[in-house]
């Protein structure tokens, strides 16, 4: 019993244990996909899709009708007032004949409903998955950027150590030792800046992630996606038009509206009723009868037409609706892989010409400073120059993977890349 009391504890203490431990992409999005809170209210309209095709095959109720009539208040005068008012009992049934296959069609416009929310969730997974690996990317930068700004402040924090002991030593002017410790002092904020940048971009991955606030904040770990796209931009539009499921959704729409059409045609079509009575009379042994109905409306009026030109204008609106989406695919695509582009050029000039230099450049500027052999601001602008590269290098190389996202994104699927 004991035992079994505790099972739900270490349950919890094995998910916070889990949950406290840096996530890969791969395990970010998959906690994403079934805990994030907007998914899980878009998945709703699937079964409530359902709940309406159960609805729509519904066929209509018979009607029962009971009577008891000519009931007096008070006795009677005479027999022939029994007679020729006497009681009367009976029972009726009415049954509604649909015509124009009115079930059939209702349940073909649920059907495509059913299927348009079912769209909608996949799509609904594919911003979700987006925005999961954009927010992935933002938190590897952050960072990246905060390691390189400890990194300077290490490098300060030798430097203001070396200063002291050399100023000790009458070997430097102290002036020297305060221009150290403002560089050092900057390093600092730039360390608090960058970790709260850090912070901010943990947090808005939390959200995404759908964990509540007493859980533990998420942490990323894993590198960024550098990989080169082996198709043409013709191929990844044609892919999109093909895929994407809010393009898929808007057919399906347009079948529905389709489907619409031919229901209000069909609602157009007068309904039979059909129905039969039998009644008994108390006073007479020969009283029992039965009677047959026969009801129609005359169209004369109201044939639905409006609704059946709601239902071609909305089929015509569904129409324009999907020339829309198609065009707004293809530019998502177009745009998508000129990003790429433009990061991937980015990343490639600056790791072939600028980070190996800034390496060496401030590499060099720090050993001689220490040796006596280079000035203060000498370091200073080796330092600012090889910040100010890798805060470059680190941001595009997390444009690049966002872009390589929003190309898979934009696509419907992932792209194939090469190495």
């Amino acid at each position: 019993m004991v035992l079994v009391g505790l099972l739900p504890s270490l349950c919890c203490a094995q998910q916070l244990s889990d949950k406290s431990q840096p996530l890969t992409l791969n395990q970010t999005i998959r906690e994403a996909v079934e805990n994030n809170l907007e998914l899980i209210a878009q998945r709703f309209n699937v079964p409530i899709a359902q709940a309406q095709v159960i609805t729509a095959s519904l066929r209509p109720n018979p009607v029962l009708s009971l009577s008891y009539e000519y009931l007096y208040f008070t006795p009677a005068s005479t027999t022939g007032d029994i007679f020729s008012n006497p009681t009367e009992y009976s029972a009726r049934t009415d049954f509604i004949f649909e015509r124009g296959g009115k079930r059939q069609r209702r349940m073909d416009v649920a059907y495509a409903a059913r299927s348009v929310a079912e769209l909608q969730v996949i799509d609904a997974v594919r911003l979700t998955v987006l925005n999961v690996q954009k927010a992935f990317v933002e938190v590897l930068h952050a960072k990246a950027d905060l390691t390189l700004a400890q990194e300077t402040l290490a490098t300060f924090d030798e430097v203001v150590r070396i200063n002291t002991s050399r100023v000790r030593n009458g070997d430097l002017a102290e002036v020297e030792l305060i221009r150290s410790e403002v560089a050092r002092l900057q390093s600092e904020n730039t360390v608090r800046k960058a970790e709260l940048e850090l912070q901010t971009a943990r947090a808005r991955l939390q959200i995404l992630l759908g964990r509540r606030r007493e859980d533990p904040m998420v942490d990323a770990t894993g590198e960024m996606r550098a990989e080169q796209l082996s198709v043409s931009l013709e191929t990844l539009v044609e892919q999109a038009i093909a895929q994407r499921p809010d393009l898929l959704a808007q057919r399906k729409e347009r079948i529905r509206s389709q489907a619409d059409i031919r229901l209000q045609l069909a609602n157009a079509k007068v309904d039979y009723t059909f129905g039969s009575e039998y009644n008994k009379q108390k006073v007479s042994g020969r009283s029992n009868s039965v009677a047959f109905y026969f009801f129609s409306a005359l169209p004369v009026f109201n044939r639905n037409q409006g609704e059946i030109e709601r239902a071609r204008q909305q089929e015509v609106r569904s129409e324009a609706q999907t020339r829309a989406v198609e065009a707004t695919i293809q530019n998502e695509v177009e745009i998508a892989y000129l990003t790429y582009n433009n990061s991937l050029v980015t990343v490639t000039r600056i790791e072939q010409s600028l980070v190996a230099k800034a390496k060496d450049v401030r590499q060099v500027a720090e050993f001689s400073y220490k040796r006596g052999q280079a000035s203060f601001l000498e370091l200073l602008d080796a330092q600012r120059a090889y910040n100010e590269t890798m805060l470059a290098y680190n941001g595009a190389r997390a444009d690049l993977a966002q872009s390589l996202y929003t190309v898979d994104a934009a696509v419907g699927a992932p792209v194939t890349m090469e190495r």
